[in-house]
């Protein structure tokens, strides 16, 4: 029996009967022999880890574009903790843990530059519209390993698809994932708007602080433990709580989300993608070899809506300084 097989006979010993078994996956688009080692959701979440857009994310916007201090989170801070959510409520749950962690830590590889604003730029600009979810499933599919992409498994992928709104994913552990998302990123967009200065701890409603708690460690808390109370079954909140985490949702989206001062600067983000969109349109040759074949067989939009959002916020003001900004006269 290898080390893997034995995994798997764990799995069937002591999760629930609601989890996702690693034996019983849908399979990869491209037929693989078994790792001896790894079950297929443990080396998703391996090749995820070793990705070149995995990577990238420490140099994408969360919320606050460009922060000054070392403390704010960015998106690669954001999966992981997304991850570490997620995680303790599959754990709690008894649910696959590998599973939930694969899709958390991938759920955010085809994000933007400079957050939201760079996703809703792209999104006027491209044909047919762009959404990072369905970018993230094209990055695991189709852009990393330089075009052969990292060969998922199924329940992966439509997790990862299904994170943000829609279709609930057809998975408890891919359900799991999107509320850990919201719970994530709710909780730390506070303490960083609060860090900012756009947002007091005394702003939040008293309703949902006497619900979820006054700290992000409570609110963080409340929640999970609600979710876990809740059962396998059916994953979700109910009560008080679910009532508070709506609330909490709602004041969000209208306070720090659309905060003057956290949003100062999206207009230029947006007059920065759309110069980079037009400029690598009509100077697709410019562009790395990679999306050179995607403009062959797929187009122009298509090649440059790849390249643009994989950039980092650092590569993308960058190469728009190269290409725009007048250098300095240097007489030798």
């Amino acid at each position: 029996m290898t080390v893997r097989e034995r995994t798997q006979e764990i799995e069937r010993m002591t999760l629930s009967p609601y989890a996702a078994l690693s034996e019983d996956s849908r399979g990869r688009e491209r037929d693989e022999p078994p790792c001896p080692i790894r079950t297929c959701y443990q080396r998703d979440r391996d090749r995820v880890i070793h990705c070149k857009a995995f990577r990238r994310l420490k140099q994408k916007t969360q919320v606050f574009l460009s922060p000054e201090g070392d403390h704010y989170r960015t998106r690669l801070t954001h999966t992981l903790e997304v991850s570490q959510i997620a995680r303790t409520i599959a754990r709690a749950l008894r649910l696959n843990e590998d599973l939930t962690e694969a899709i958390a830590l991938a759920h955010d590889l085809g994000h933007t530059p400079f957050g939201h604003a760079g996703e809703r730029a792209l999104n006027r600009l491209c044909p047919g519209g762009f959404k990072h979810y369905e970018q993230s499933v094209r990055v695991v599919t189709k852009l990393e390993k330089g075009g052969q992409g990292l060969n998922l498994s199924w329940e992966v992928r439509n997790g990862i698809v299904c994170h943000t709104k829609g279709a609930w994913a057809e998975t408890r552990e891919g359900q799991i994932v999107r509320y850990a998302d919201h719970i994530a990123y709710m909780n730390h967009d506070i303490e960083d708007a609060v860090a900012a200065g756009v947002l007091r701890n005394e702003d939040i409603p008293r309703e949902i602080s006497r619900v979820l708690g006054a700290s992000k460690s409570q609110r963080i808390t409340s929640m999970i433990c609600n979710m876990i109370d809740h059962g396998a079954e059916n994953i979700g909140m109910d009560g008080e709580v679910a009532s508070a985490y709506e609330a909490l949702h709602d004041f969000m989206y209208s306070t720090v989300y659309v905060d003057r001062v956290a949003k100062k600067e999206e207009k230029k983000v947006d007059k920065l993608i759309e110069e980079l969109y037009n400029y690598f349109r009509e100077h697709p040759t410019h562009m790395p070899q990679d999306y050179l074949y995607i403009f062959w067989n797929e187009g122009a939009d298509r090649a440059v809506t790849d390249y643009i959002s994989g950039m980092s916020d650092e590569y993308a003001t960058r190469t728009f300084e190269e290409l725009f900004v007048p250098k300095k006269w240097q007489v030798l």
